[in-house]
Parts: C-alpha cells; sequence; structure tokens
C-alpha cells in the first residue's frame, strides 16, 4: 500500500507542476480535469503526508527511549509513544479507505424516482413525504432540486414523481436509498384508529450525459399530448407535454412538467439516459455479486429496506440494523447518520473483500 501511496503522491506533485504550465492553464479541458484529478487526490495526499510524519516522530521517540533518560523525561517520551502511536493507526484506517476504489459516479448529480407501490392513497400520499424528506435533506446540504415530473393523486400525494437533486457528492450520499421503503401509521382515511402498512420504491439514478449514453434518433418514438392538471390556460390545449419510447429496452418516460414541449423532450431524454445508464449497471452488478450480497442491499426495487414507523417515532434501517427514535427530525431531512452509517458499512464491506 505504501508503494501505492507513493504513486499517488508523485502523481499529485506532478498536477501542482501541469496546473502551472501554460499550455494547461489555456487549455480549458486539460485545466478541468488536471483539477478535477488533483483534487479527488487531494485528501489521500494530506492523510500521506501526515502518515509519513507521525511515522517519523515515532521512530524518533522509540529512539530516545534507548538513551539515558530521568525519570520525567522516560514518562513523557513514553506518552509521546503512546499517542504518535495511536495517530499512526488512525492515519492507516483512514488512509485504507481513502485507497478504495471510488465510485465514478460519486460527484454526479441525481435523478430520484419515487412511486406509490402497496396501499393506495396512504402509498401515495407516503411517497410524498419521501419526496418531502429528500428536498429537505438536499437543502440541508446546500444542494439545488428540480421537479421533472409529478403525477398527482386524488388526495394530494404522488402516485409518481420524478426529480432531480443537483450538488457534488449528491449520488455519493444517495445512491443506497434506492429500495420499498414502508410505512406503518394511521391512515387519515382510517376512522377506526387501525395502523396500517404501506410502501413506496424509490429509485436513485446518477445523472448521465449524452456522451455517456449515445441514444439513436431512430430507436426512440416521440409523441406530444395535451398537459393535464394545473398549468394555466395552456393547459388541454397546446400539445405540450412529451412521451418517449425507447424500442430497445421498452422504457417509456413521459413529461408535462416543463412550459414548452421542447423543455419536456430534453427533460424526458434525460430520465431516458439515466435509466438506460441504471439498467446497465445494474445488470452488472447482478454479475459481480452473483455469489454474495451486499451489507447494505443490493438495491433490489423489490427489497424492503426501511420502515418508519410513526406511532412509536421510530425509523429502522434492515439493511445496517440501524434504529433511530427521531422521525419527525428523519422526515424532515435530518437523514445524515442514516446515510453516513450506511457508507461506512459499505466501505467496511470492501475493506474485508480487500478490494
Amino acid at each position: 500500500m505504501l508503494d501505492r501511496l507513493q504513486a499517488l503522491a508523485d502523481r499529485y506533485e506532478k498536477l501542482s507542476e501541469l496546473l502551472c504550465d501554460p499550455a494547461v492553464t489555456n487549455d480549458t479541458q486539460k485545466l478541468r480535469e488536471y483539477s478535477k484529478e488533483q483534487s479527488d487526490l487531494q485528501e489521500a495526499y494530506e492523510a500521506y503526508n501526515e502518515y509519513k510524519k507521525v511515522a517519523e516522530q515515532l521512530d524518533e521517540a522509540k529512539m530516545m527511549l534507548g538513551e539515558k533518560l530521568d525519570d520525567e523525561m522516560r514518562d513523557m517520551v513514553k506518552l509521546e509513544v503512546e499517542e504518535l502511536s495511536s495517530r499512526k493507526v488512525e492515519l492507516e484506517e483512514q488512509i485504507k479507505i481513502l485507497m478504495l476504489p471510488k465510485d465514478p459516479n460519486d460527484d454526479k448529480n441525481v435523478i430520484v424516482e419515487i412511486r406509490g407501490a402497496a396501499g393506495g392513497d396512504e402509498a401515495a400520499l407516503f411517497a410524498s413525504d419521501l419526496y418531502r424528506m429528500y428536498t429537505r435533506y438536499a437543502d440541508l446540504q446546500g444542494w439545488k432540486t428540480e421537479m421533472m415530473e409529478a403525477n398527482v393523486s386524488d388526495l394530494g400525494g404522488f402516485k409518481e414523481v420524478i426529480f432531480m437533486i443537483s450538488g457534488k457528492g449528491a449520488f455519493s450520499k444517495l445512491k443506497y436509498e434506492s429500495g420499498a421503503h414502508r410505512v406503518q401509521r394511521i391512515p387519515t382515511t382510517e376512522s377506526g384508529g387501525r395502523i396500517h402498512t404501506s410502501t413506496s420504491t424509490v429509485v436513485v439514478m446518477p445523472e448521465v450525459e449524452e456522451v455517456e449514453v449515445e441514444i439513436n434518433e431512430n430507436d426512440i418514438r416521440i409523441d406530444t399530448f395535451c398537459s393535464s392538471g394545473p398549468g394555466g390556460q395552456s393547459v388541454n390545449t397546446t400539445k405540450s407535454a412529451v412521451r418517449v419510447l425507447h424500442l430497445p429496452t421498452g422504457i417509456m418516460v413521459s413529461c408535462q412538467d416543463g412550459k414548452s414541449q421542447n423543455s419536456n423532450k430534453e427533460k424526458a431524454l434525460q430520465v431516458l439516459r439515466a435509466r438506460i445508464y441504471d439498467m446497465t449497471r445494474q445488470q452488472e452488478q447482478s454479475k459481480i455479486n452473483d455469489e454474495r450480497k451486499s451489507k447494505v442491499g443490493t438495491g433490489d426495487r423489490s427489497e424492503r429496506i426501511r420502515t418508519y414507523n410513526f406511532p412509536q417515532s421510530r425509523v429502522t434501517d434492515h439493511r445496517i440494523g440501524l434504529t433511530l427514535h427521531r422521525l419527525d427530525a428523519v422526515m424532515n431531512g435530518d437523514m445524515e447518520e442514516i446515510i453516513s452509517t450506511l457508507t461506512l458499512a459499505a466501505q467496511a464491506e470492501l475493506l474485508d473483500k480487500g478490494e
């Protein structure tokens, strides 16, 4: 690992030189590429430098213990050895995590799809609660959200809602949210006060650039239709809504939230690219995980990943056995403890595999 770290440090320092080279500073693409590469290496580079410094200080302190020292000085050096040894172990663990293979999608924006599943109107209402939870979390992270498509139920919930969250590291934080989310509570429509169980499904996909997933115009069929629901005088008179069918995969996307046909078409293609990429990624992942199932879940859409129990103010993530008794805070976007614990579990699994 030390050889890999030294190679990383050499590359970081080489990038510092390149970023001062006029040939690079005048080339926008190279400047962006090298700056991102150096930014990705910076945390590991700084940790490695501190590790070398601590290891050197530790060696010097151990050498001092072999010299003639008075009792007070010897106690001070022993304490320093203990502190430096502890810090060295901490840095070794930190570096192991920093050296894990990085998901190339981690820094991307995400497209989130939430659908009411089992439970009818109550599932749709819960889908709207999940939408609010994620948008509140995005606000706390300083990210931006953009509605892409919404299918509203009679009671004001979401039968389906698709939205984008834009911000650095959005996918790295939200990628473990895909799956079935279960709610246990007394629905507003329940007169007998009985607790009902409903589910909504969440799909989180990285935003995909056109160059990453190229869609052949001959492979898609585009239909236009009149928008429905709120939207002003043009609703039901102008064919601004767009439906795109990807013939090779059968994936269909509809968008009508935009103000124009072009806007809806672009949003629909954006979602289509993400779904095609996600489908390919899921197929590749299922091959890799044929003989083992991830501790943090496979992302299988049918997998129940979390339960939200309102009467007990409890939220439980079943993949990692984490239970929190502050449901209101979580539903208001305070998700960091859940997300950080899922991330640590994923990192621990990678370390166990020796990857």
